[in-house]
């Protein structure tokens, strides 16, 4: 324990003085220091340190010592000088011996090489904190995504999801319990008001319980899922290419093909998707030629009906400016009319993905 104390940070200058005026000589010979074992001896070293107003930053030691250190403390009387002078200067002839110290545990050593590992293995190696006794594995589970959290809500008991609830950001709760069904979200507020007698140590144990499960969830080498990421490709893929996939997944598996064209974005769905008071910040971020060529290229029915909503939504004298573009551009290549389009779309959904705009989904719509 003595060595642990020395890595909470034992002030030297405090010791060393105590040790120097220990030591002054005596007319008497002095009686032989007290065998003290490192506990004791540890016990020793922080009332000393305590009592000349050092700080002491014990709660870095883990738990369990800081419980036996409180212990020894409670039981030890009297100490006296030569005993004391023995054990402050083993004490900081240790501390001059230390030639390097380490972190310590797995939070301790992500620190030291933040930066100088790659972000996967930094991933990885955070989940194993989260089984870690040192650590709160209340912070792991505050820093996972709702996504990944719901699950927990889902499966686990009333009583469990309501210390869950409880030990999350009042924000962070606030959003998961709208995502839960009514009648589940009433049994998880009513668990909370009998979670008043629960002890701490109850409560790290379901904090342990609940990070090994998020720690054992296989890790996931794409962030977005299987439909967002073929309607995004889709997105900027050719029409022809674009309902060719489509129907080629129809075939194969026509749930997925579903979630898939819910998913995709196209400049005909424009008008049911973009809010109105958007239209101009689009206009701001795509230049002035290419929306010239996506309008007037805009010859099927439900590609109009893009143009118009457009149009509306802009002011009027731009709306006219294009207008009369319009009309002099004349016909447009439907292949430069296409790429023009999509580059309308990318633009919308790069707004969207800085937060600028906020899409209807297509369910609302």
């Amino acid at each position: 324990m003595a060595n642990e104390v020395a890595k909470a940070g034992a002030p030297r200058r405090v010791l060393g003085n105590v040790s120097a005026g220990a030591a002054a000589p005596r007319a008497t010979s002095p009686p032989a220091p007290r065998a003290l074992t490192s506990r004791q001896k540890a016990a020793v070293i922080v009332r000393l340190l305590l009592a000349e107003g050092a700080p002491l930053p014990l709660s870095a030691l883990p738990e369990h010592l800081q419980a036996a250190l409180t212990e020894e403390i409670g039981q030890m009387r009297l100490v006296d000088r030569e005993t004391l002078r023995a054990t402050v200067e083993e004490f900081l002839a240790e501390l001059e011996g230390v030639g390097l110290s380490f972190p310590g545990g797995l939070d301790g050593a992500l620190g030291l090489l933040d930066g100088h590992i790659s972000a996967t293995a930094a991933a990885r190696l955070r989940r194993m904190t989260g089984l870690s006794d040192r650590s709160d594995p209340w912070d792991q589970i505050a820093a996972t995504p709702p996504d990944r959290l719901m699950p927990l809500l889902e499966a686990e008991s009333a009583e469990v999801a309501a210390v869950l609830l409880s030990k999350l950001p009042v924000a962070r709760a606030a959003e998961l319990m709208g995502r839960l069904p009514g009648d589940r979200a009433r049994r998880i507020a009513y668990a909370v008001s009998q979670t008043a007698a629960i002890d701490p140590d109850t409560v790290r144990r379901i904090g342990q319980a609940l990070a090994s499960g998020l720690a054992a969830a296989p890790e996931k080498a794409f962030a977005a899922d299987p439909v967002d990421r073929v309607g995004a490709i889709l997105n900027v893929s050719a029409a022809v290419t674009r309902d060719e996939v489509l129907r080629g997944l129809t075939e194969t598996d026509a749930a997925f093909a579903e979630q898939v064209r819910r998913a995709i974005f196209t400049f005909p769905h424009i008008p049911h998707r973009l809010p109105a008071r958007d239209v101009p910040k689009v206009l701001r971020v795509v230049d002035q030629p290419t929306v010239v060529t996506a309008l007037a290229g805009a010859t099927a029915p439900e590609e109009t009906a893009t143009v118009e909503f457009l149009l509306a939504n802009m002011s009027q004298r731009l709306a006219a400016a294009l207008r009369e573009e319009i009309e002099a551009r004349g016909p447009v290549k439907p292949k430069d009319a296409e790429t023009a389009q999509t580059a309308v779309v990318a633009a919308i959904r790069t707004l969207e993905a800085a937060g600028d705009v906020q899409l209807v989904s297509p369910e609302d719509s």
